[in-house]
Order: structure tokens, then C-alpha cells, then sequence
């Protein structure tokens, strides 16, 4: 986890005022520039890692899906192309962004939160592009198209952690997704019953 630890921040009560909601966004935001994004991209699986990933299909519905390590870029390249967009995998997880998007807009301004989930995207995005850097050069990267998908994917992952934030949840699969950014991940996605991590 980060040094700004957003997951363990305590509201007090105070769910239904803007306030805190997006002071806890603002520090999310803040945060993200020390995630160590995509720093062990490739390296065997920890029990945590593989702890985090079988929580996180649980929760989304697939809990007999396979948590496969993805060695390399070039191998990441190939295991994001055979994402389907309307995949299973992927209606769950945008049913649960509507659902946190309207728990959110229960105890926080419209208005309000799309601000602060501006403010978390162009961060992560920042971020991103810094951590991409380097991953390009070490692992001779040249296909564009991938790095920009692995941004993408890493700015929306972040999107969904500040909504689980906004929303107060607990325990949700997107907080579990994020985990593994924070151990210098990239959950590419399921395919069929495949976890692909890199």
C-alpha cells in the first residue's frame, strides 16, 4: 500500500456532506503519484498478489477463473487483444460503476464528484505516463497502441477506487483491482476463465 493509505480513512459519520468526501478524494488523488505502477510487471506471483486476485474474482462473480501470470509486455500485448469489451467480465464491472456512481451522488454533489473524479484521472494519467516511461525502455516497448492501453486501463482503475472511496463501500472488487497497481501490477482483464496479470 501507498504511504497515503486512502482505504483506512475514518469519515466520522460525516457521509452526507461534501467535505470530507472530497478531502479523502484529494488525498486519493494525491497518492497516486507514489504508486509504484507497473514497477514488477512480470515477476513470479506472491501469496498476496494471488490473495488480492482471487478476492477480486470472487467478488466480480468468476470464481472459478484462473489467475495466470502474463511474463511480458509482448505477451501482455497479446492477452489485452483478446479482451472482449462485452465480455461478462466487463457488464459486471461497469453494473458496479453505476452502482457506486449512484451511492456516490447519495452522499456527495453531482456536480461535486465529477470535479473530484476529474481531478483522480488527470493525476493518474500524469502518473502513468511517468511510470511508462521507463517500463518502455527496459522492456524495448515500441507498440504504442499497448502503451496506451496499459494508461487506459490504469486511469480507469483509479477512477473506480475514488468511486469506492466517494461511495463509502467496503470490501469492493474494484479496492481489490487497485491492490494490484499497488504492487506494481497490470490486471489486463478475464478472458474467458483467465485473469491475466502482467
Amino acid at each position: 500500500m501507498t504511504d497515503l493509505d486512502p482505504w483506512d480513512d475514518d469519515e466520522d459519520g460525516e457521509e452526507d456532506a461534501n467535505g470530507p468526501r472530497l478531502a479523502l478524494l484529494g488525498r486519493f488523488a494525491g497518492s497516486l503519484a507514489h504508486v509504484p505502477w507497473f514497477a514488477h510487471t512480470g515477476a513470479p506471483f506472491d501469496a498476496e498478489l494471488r490473495g488480492d486476485a482471487r478476492d477480486y474474482l470472487d467478488l466480480l462473480g468468476f470464481p472459478q477463473a484462473t489467475v495466470t501470470r502474463v511474463a511480458s509486455w509482448a505477451d501482455a500485448a497479446a492477452a489485452a487483444e483478446s479482451l472482449d469489451w462485452d465480455s461478462p467480465a466487463w457488464e459486471i464491472e461497469e453494473l458496479l460503476r453505476a452502482d457506486l456512481t449512484q451511492r456516490a451522488t447519495e452522499v456527495m454533489d453531482e456536480e461535486a464528484l465529477e470535479l473530484a473524479l476529474t481531478h483522480v484521472s488527470a493525476q493518474a494519467a500524469q502518473a502513468l505516463e511517468q511510470a511508462l516511461r521507463p517500463q518502455s525502455a527496459l522492456w524495448d516497448i515500441e507498440d504504442e497502441a499497448l502503451l496506451n492501453a496499459a494508461l487506459g486501463a490504469g486511469v480507469q482503475a483509479a477512477h473506480q477506487a475514488a468511486l469506492v472511496l466517494a461511495a463509502g463501500a467496503t470490501h469492493h472488487a474494484f479496492a481489490l483491482k487497485f491492490r494490484l497497481y499497488e504492487q506494481g501490477r497490470w490486471p489486463i482483464g478475464v478472458a474467458g476463465l483467465s485473469f491475466n496479470i502482467l
